[in-house]
């Protein structure tokens, strides 16, 4: 991690951070006779524009995109829903931090709730408990369309990162490529998570780059923890390091909800 470089000039008495002339929380940049105030690398500027505030309180926008088809089974399709909210629970939800939204899918695809309809966690996860199976097909492409043209077209804030959780446990029955393509040109970081029939093809088609640290895939639930030991983002913005910080933790929060739904909860697929 780099830290702002900064050159004192301390001989010329126009230099207000030299002589200590400022309020700036963390990094002072002088101009002739002025001055502003910056962060170190991982925290962001405040509005007032001298304080700083750690990533990890970055806003996101993020769509659980669900596979209700029949092969699921309502017992898994219930762990399902208390992993979702197992990753809800380490999540900063709030009204000007993280929203969530839900999408189901089978052989239709609905809406549950859209981004921003719940903003506290327990409004959240009673939502996520409600959720209907739908015990069809796997139209795994029409999913992906409709969380783009309709949820986060309709609900997603200007300059937010937009985070999308596939989770399925089979092969599609409709295309994906062109959808997951879609997705990904409108600015979507694509996590893909398959249990069981799931094909790491399609995975691999809906995650973003690169491609290894954004789709997990395993045999059933009892493996979970074998999906990924550790995840990081290797690539940086480095215009925004604040949006890659804040995306590794994200990241390893999914993981973590992964690995703890395993210990939690067996499940044998016959």
């Amino acid at each position: 991690m780099h830290m702002w470089s900064l050159r004192m000039h301390t001989h010329t008495m126009s230099d207000l951070c030299a002589t200590g002339d400022h309020d700036c929380q963390q990094v002072c940049i002088s101009n002739p006779g002025s001055y502003k105030c910056a962060c170190k690398d991982g925290f962001i500027l405040m509005d007032d524009g001298r304080t700083c505030s750690a990533c990890s309180n970055a806003a996101i926008d993020t769509v659980f995109v669900i596979d209700g088809s029949k092969s699921v089974r309502p017992e898994n399709f219930e762990l399902v829903k208390k992993w979702i909210n197992q990753i809800i629970d380490k999540l900063d939800v709030s009204d000007s931090k993280t929203h969530v939204g839900l999408v189901q899918y089978s052989s239709a695809v609905r809406t549950e709730f859209p981004l921003g309809r719940y903003n506290n966690k327990k409004d959240l996860k009673e939502a996520v408990k409600k959720m209907d199976y739908m015990e069809r097909g796997t139209m795994t492409g029409m999913a992906l369309h409709h969380t783009v043209d309709s949820v986060f077209a309709q609900g997603a804030r200007p300059g937010v990162q937009k985070v999308a959780i596939v989770f399925t446990d089979g092969r599609s029955q409709d295309y994906i490529g062109e959808a997951a393509k879609k997705a990904k040109d409108h600015g979507l970081k694509m996590y893909a998570v398959g249990v069981g029939n799931a094909l790491e093809s399609e995975l691999k088609q809906i995650a973003s780059e690169p491609i290894a640290e954004h789709y997990f895939y395993t045999a059933d639930f009892k493996a979970m923890s074998q999906i990924a030991k550790k995840l990081q983002i290797n690539i940086c913005n480095e215009e925004d390091p604040c949006e890659c910080d804040s995306l590794v933790k994200f990241q390893k929060k999914v993981e973590d909800a992964l690995q703890a739904l395993n210990k939690k909860y067996i499940l044998y697929g016959e």
